[in-house]
């Protein structure tokens, strides 16, 4: 074929393509900036705009609803909101004109648990994190990585259940030598109506519990940090001699230490909110004398304790008040943890 047959049968073919191109529909749109955007992305992107906008609403209307509900028994409480902030003493609702009710002492046992949880399983979790993503063998930490986290799979009543029966009494003589011979120090203080310590019933085994409970969280979080540690760092630093330990400790604890102080602040605030493992490991008690022997209140045990007196829209408003607290409370903590992870 000569040249100028071919470019006649080019330009043929190149006009039949305009033409079919006018008669068809159109494939896809141009945007205002210019790119091109298919059917599928524009679906996709209302998706996720709408379910980016229901959540955002919904977490507004839970907030919004326990302010609804909380307000009518705070305008009954003696003392009003400040008394709410400051009331620290055993609540009275029989009286609906003129309550008296505070969170104080929840406030403070639940953060003393929950920081105590903290303490045990942070230590745990990146020595597991570390032991995983950088000395378990091979064959071994998918099925290790599985059993860790399956801690995070058992529900909540399981572990009251195992707490009470098992956990408690396994502890009680190690806080009988505790206090034996630390009980003139606050922590370890007892008292006359003090939970016994063969049932250990207090605090404690409450912090214990919990930190068995969010070691998975924080622990996962770490290793998949860890494991995103640069190859080339980890070789560099091994190819000027160091050892096993100096390079975790050289390159994968500085890059990962954010990830893993970020999982951290989510098993906190998955601590905060926790209520049947603690109603059923830690003796209920409206007082609070910052010992770990002692009995408490949280938060959520309180108002799990309470539902008897739902019945009642202005008894229930009290507890709604604190559950408020509590919802605050447990979304600045897991705000402030996805800041760190969204740095990182």
């Amino acid at each position: 074929m000569n040249m100028p047959t071919r470019e006649r049968l080019d330009s043929e073919a190149a006009q039949d393509s305009q033409a079919g191109g006018e008669h068809s529909a159109p494939l896809s749109k141009q945007s205002s900036n210019g790119s091109v955007k298919r059917p599928g992305d524009r679906i996709f992107g209302f998706l996720s705009t709408a379910s980016a906008t229901i959540i955002t609403v919904l977490i507004a209307a839970i907030g919004a609803f326990l302010l609804w509900r909380a307000v009518p028994s705070l305008m009954r409480n003696e003392g009003g909101i400040a008394g709410f902030f400051t009331y620290s003493d055993a609540w009275d609702l029989s009286n609906l004109d003129s309550m008296k009710f505070g969170i104080p002492n929840l406030f403070a046992v639940t953060v003393l648990i929950s920081v105590l949880s903290l303490v045990i399983a942070m230590p745990i979790a990146l020595g597991v994190a570390i032991f995983l993503t950088n000395y378990a063998p091979k064959r071994a930490v998918k099925p290790l990585g599985f059993l860790v986290d399956m801690l995070a799979a058992v529900p909540s009543i399981v572990y009251g259940l195992w707490g009470w029966q098992v956990l408690g009494p396994f502890l009680s003589g190690f806080f009988k030598w505790i206090n034996s011979w630390g009980g003139g120090f606050f922590l370890f203080a007892t008292y006359s109506n003090s939970p016994s310590f063969d049932t250990a019933r207090n605090i404690m085994t409450g912090g214990v519990l919990l930190a068995i409970m969010i070691l998975p969280i924080i622990a996962a979080t770490a290793r998949e940090v860890f494991v995103q540690t640069p190859r080339g760092h980890i070789e560099s630093a091994l190819a000027l001699g160091a050892t096993r330990w100096e390079v975790v400790r050289m390159t994968v604890l500085p890059f990962g230490m954010s990830g893993f102080i970020s999982g951290s602040m989510l098993g906190l605030g998955r601590a905060l909110g926790e209520t049947m493992a603690l109603y059923m490991v830690v003796s209920p008690s409206s007082a609070f004398r910052f010992s770990l022997f002692d009995g408490g209140t949280t938060f959520a045990t309180a108002i799990a304790n309470a539902a008897p007196e739902f019945n009642s829209d202005i008894k229930a408003g009290a507890y709604i008040a604190a559950g408020l607290v509590l919802f605050a409370l447990t979304f600045i903590v897991n705000a402030f943890a996805r800041s760190l992870v969204s740095k990182k």
